[in-house]
């Protein structure tokens, strides 16, 4: 898996490429959250659950489809006051869902475990990516301060920090162009 930190980014880029300004702070805090709550699956070890069951690491809680059903969810609890199927609702439970999702489609391009249950709960099967550049990150945090910690981390700011500070300048290169105020026909510099 990407490391907490790098799922983090993640939302945060996201968010930053996607959202209006003046966001409340719940959004950022919800945000992060859908990024790195499916991890929170680890706490199956402590409860005897393999890793390659449903309920395991990298199982359900990973899919797309919890994506959509948390993503739902935090706007029907956090976003009360947005009227129930409008567009706004709508956007933040699409927005929410993504975040969500894309913890498992991240961790299907890491080079180690078991694979991902992107399809679950339709289809238990495990899945990685063809292409896996992202060196997968320790469970626990001792693993982080070494070698392989070094590796994870150089790997997660190639291929997923500096591809995400990209889609945020050009997300505020495009915002930029679009909000420019047009000038009146006189108003010309020569």
């Amino acid at each position: 898996m990407p490391s907490i930190v790098t799922h983090s980014v993640v939302a945060l880029a996201a968010g930053k490429s996607l959202a209006p300004g003046g966001m409340p702070n719940r959004f950022w805090l919800l945000a992060v959250l859908c990024s790195v709550l499916p991890d929170a699956d680890v706490v199956a070890f402590s409860f005897g659950i393999p890793y390659g069951h449903f309920f395991g690491h990298r199982g359900f809680f990973h899919s797309p489809f919890f994506g959509l059903l948390f993503g739902v969810c935090l706007v029907s609890v956090f976003f009360r006051t947005e009227q129930t199927f409008s567009k706004r609702w709508w956007l933040y439970g699409l927005f929410f869902s993504l975040l969500s999702a894309s913890h498992g489609i991240l961790d299907a391009m890491t080079n180690g475990g078991l694979g991902i249950a992107l399809l679950s709960p339709f289809d238990h099967t495990r899945y990685f990516f063809p292409w896996r550049p992202i060196v997968v990150s320790p469970i626990g945090i001792t693993g982080f301060f070494s070698r392989w910690g070094m590796r994870v981390l150089r790997s997660e700011i190639l291929w997923i920090w500096l591809p995400s500070m990209v889609m945020v300048s050009l997300a505020g290169v495009v915002r930029h162009l679009l909000l420019k105020p047009q000038r009146p026909a006189g108003d010309h510099l020569f």
